[in-house]
């Protein structure tokens, strides 16, 4: 129970911080997708606004005021390395006028013509063409589209968000090592009430039993010395139901450790079912209850057979003292992926059931707590035996029938 505690612990915690890692690296992605967008649409919507050409800029590297004529000491043509882009322009009827490429030479004028047509398709007035940032500017007398290269502000960026993929990562471990590192300090102040639980259980098994088997001894003698009478029989009953609740609470207890001492082999499970299902044959009929039992033959399975028989075993004990009068239980096992177990009884109060609370330990429907014979730790101790073989158990009703699924992997 507390190495699966503790793995629960490791695993929510896990997810947690990727979670949160997650985020953090997509808010990064899209803030950084937005920002070399917006600084490749700056130099579009410059080149734009100086009809397709990059603006003229001195040895300062700041652009001509419009009008102004270049001194012959200032740099009056951009180099190829700072800013490649080609412009096209288009007539009224989106055929071809000119094409200027002078900027870029890895572009030849057919090729622009292929990059305008998928600048087309895209049905945008930005956007990108392979490494290339467009914008398709329109005025009365044609189309303007502009190509800029951002290869490499591209590859920045890539480089930018693979370094943060890293240092992400590289925390995440980090920060898994020190969950599983602490998760045992963690889990600790459970772990000790746990094993305090344990403690207390072994010591009140040894601690009544002996009493009580004195107790029981005793009153065989005194029967045979005086003879039976409805005291000492009401005595030897509730000196056998205190037996039996000792020894549930034990073999719950057992149940609920981490390692319990399973003894696994394969068998055949259909067998198994078969004569559970036939020991409560009798009750059932003295009952006037119907049971019957569809099970899938040859069914092999690899656990604990006493253990199954023992979970079929309750799970029908429980459906013949709260099924109805005259009533019906249908016991059904087969094989899918798993082995599936279903037990299924009429009954007609199951409206008023908390299906969540049947698994709870001493929890019973009858709110009076009268004695029946159970004490309400039966169901714990079948979900018990189903988490011991890797499977699970749930609870459902329909229209005056509940039902337990039992899955065993």
């Amino acid at each position: 129970m507390i190495y699966s505690l503790r793995r629960k612990f490791i695993l929510i915690s896990t997810i947690s911080v990727l979670s949160v890692l997650i985020v953090i690296f997509v808010i990064m992605c899209v803030m950084n997708y937005m920002q070399l967008n917006h600084t490749m649409d700056t130099l579009v919507d410059a080149i734009v606004s100086n009809d397709g050409v990059f603006p003229k800029r001195d040895k300062t590297g700041r652009p001509f005021p419009s009008g102004d004529a270049p001194h012959k000491d200032i740099i009056t043509k951009e180099t190829p390395f700072s800013t490649r882009f080609f412009t096209v322009w288009l007539g009224s009827d989106n055929s071809i006028i000119n094409v200027n490429v002078d900027s870029v030479f890895s572009i030849t004028e057919a090729q622009a013509q292929s990059y305008v047509e998928n600048a087309q398709k895209k049905m945008r007035e930005r956007g990108w063409v392979y490494n290339y940032r467009f914008r398709i500017f329109r005025s009365g007398d044609g189309t303007t589209i502009v190509f800029v290269n951002g290869e490499m502000n591209r590859m920045m960026s890539n480089r930018f968000l693979l370094t943060a993929f890293l240092v992400l990562m590289g925390s995440g471990i980090a920060v898994l090592v020190l969950i599983i590192i602490i998760s045992k300090r963690a889990v600790h102040p459970i772990a000790e009430s746990y094993e305090k639980q344990k403690q207390f259980i072994t010591d009140a098994n040894h601690e009544l039993k002996t009493p009580l088997t004195l107790i029981l001894s005793d009153l065989e003698i005194v029967e045979s010395e005086i003879g039976k009478n409805e005291w000492l029989d009401d005595m030897r009953c509730e000196g056998e139901r205190m037996r039996t609740l000792i020894n549930q609470m034990v073999t719950l207890s057992r149940m609920d450790e981490d390692h319990a001492n399973l003894c696994m082999c394969r068998f055949d499970f259909s067998n198994a079912a078969l004569d559970t299902v036939s020991e409560f044959q009798a009750l059932a009929s003295e009952l006037n209850k119907e049971l019957t039992a569809k099970v899938e033959p040859s069914i092999e399975y690899y656990g604990d057979e006493g253990l199954c028989r023992r979970l079929i075993a309750i799970l029908l004990d429980n459906a013949v003292k709260y099924c109805d009068d005259v009533g019906e239980i249908k016991v059904t096992a087969y094989r899918k992926r798993h082995l599936i177990i279903k037990v299924e009884n009429t009954y007609s109060g199951v409206d008023n059931l908390e299906l969540e609370k049947l698994f709870d330990r001493f929890y019973r429907a009858d709110k009076s707590r009268t004695y029946d014979g159970s004490f309400g730790v039966g169901l714990s101790i079948a979900k018990a035996i189903a988490k011991n073989h890797n499977g699970d158990i749930f609870v459902y009703k329909n229209v005056q029938l509940i039902g337990f699924r039992v899955e065993l992997k």
